[in-house]
């Protein structure tokens, strides 16, 4: 099976005028799942025995409403209509799924759990244990035109030091676009000027996933190699998560949507931001995934341009070796490159990037050129 890619230029995003709601607004796929509190988890990610909400073919296309975490909080009030009219929202511009989530009474245990919510899980016929799933992402629409990033909990690449003096910063920011359509966030300098930064848009989804076996759900904060919270900024549209089936049907997952993110993450958050998104789901059967990919453990992406094998551990030394690893499995397998060889040219020519530092465990993802290799297949 070949997986064909989507082009796309990430940077060309539709800013809404109006909250892209439930049910509103373009909806690509004739499979459609909404946002509503029985579609989503919030603070768990799927395990073996929960219940799919939406079952598919492999090959389908299905759009799919998430929500951002970003103004439902407690820290922030619980009141995504009281949080973002702060910043001078209009509450028609709040989702309404978001209010719905932030008002439910819930079992989430804002100590104990994680802060994302996924839209999910979704059943694969066909999918099995050994097997690949195949997430594409062929679209990613803002339902709304801000995001917010955040610092909170001690946690950050310079945690202790910011916030200063602060348990909480929420940073809001806008999604602005220019004469030539591009799209792009926009924060203040400082409270003594109506200057901002500004900064391309990019927008994919933090968290995608496959369930766990057995019946403990994982916390939505570390990745692994169920996917999850990987945080790969790589994973814009035309661009594919490979998932190793851990559960009959694989009961997928999505959340955590981004508009945008530097590598590393290092305050906390992205430009935390709802989006609506289409994707395909395939399945990859075992003796294929091994001859594309080998013995694959942990997550794989591929855009038009890059293979990207990643490297996951709480030491980010070990997530590096583990990525370099995994490149190095890949390349055997998809053009039998001999592993002494594999491994200098990795030195040579691959950047190693620091997908996130901040999710408990480290992620770090490779970015092979695929236009460096003359054949798409093992020399037999």
């Amino acid at each position: 099976m070949t997986l064909m890619h989507t082009s796309a230029s990430p940077d060309r995003v539709a800013i809404p005028a109006r909250a892209l709601q439930p049910g509103s607004g373009p909806i690509t796929a004739r499979e459609y799942l909404p946002a509503t509190a029985g579609n989503v988890l919030w603070g768990r990610l799927p395990c073996e025995f929960d219940q799919p909400v939406l079952t598919v073919d492999p090959g389908t296309e299905v759009t799919v409403d998430t929500i951002s975490h970003e103004g439902v909080l407690e820290d922030q009030g619980r009141d995504p209509v009281r949080f973002f009219a702060r910043h001078g929202v209009d509450p028609d511009l709040v989702l309404t799924d978001g209010v719905a989530l932030a008002g439910a009474d819930r079992s989430r245990d804002p100590a104990v759990d994680g802060p994302h919510v996924v839209t999910g899980p979704i059943r694969v016929r066909g999918a099995e244990p050994g097997d690949l799933l195949s997430i594409t992402v062929l679209e990613t629409l803002p339902r709304v035109p801000y995001g917010v990033i955040s610092s909170r909990h001690g946690r950050g690449a310079l945690a202790g030091e910011y916030p200063l003096g602060q348990e909480s910063v929420s940073v809001f920011a806008e999604a602005v676009a220019d004469e030539t359509g591009r799209a792009f966030g926009a924060i203040p300098l400082g409270s003594h000027t109506a200057q901002q930064a500004r900064f391309p848009l990019h927008p994919f989804l933090g968290t995608m996933g496959v369930a766990v076996r057995g019946g403990v759900r994982p916390h939505s904060v570390p990745p692994g190699r169920h996917g999850g919270n990987l945080d790969i900024n790589l994973l814009t549209a035309g661009s594919t998560l490979h998932l190793p089936v851990q559960v009959s049907g694989a009961l997928a997952y999505l959340g955590d949507p981004h508009f945008a993110q530097g590598d590393g993450e290092v305050a906390l958050t992205a430009m935390e931001a709802s989006l609506r998104v289409t994707v395909r789901f395939d399945v990859v059967a075992q003796g294929e995934a091994v001859e594309q990919f080998g013995a694959l453990v942990n997550p794989i992406a591929e855009t038009t341009e890059f293979l990207v094998p990643t490297g996951l551990d709480e030491d980010l030394d070990a997530a590096v070796r583990d990525c370099v690893r995994s490149a190095i499995t890949l390349l055997q397998a998809r053009y039998g490159m001999e592993p002494h060889l594999a491994y200098a040219y990795l030195s040579a020519a691959t950047d190693f990037n620091v997908s996130q530092v901040v999710d408990v465990v480290k992620g770090v993802h490779a970015r092979i050129r695929r236009s460096d290799f003359p054949q798409n297949r093992r020399p037999r």
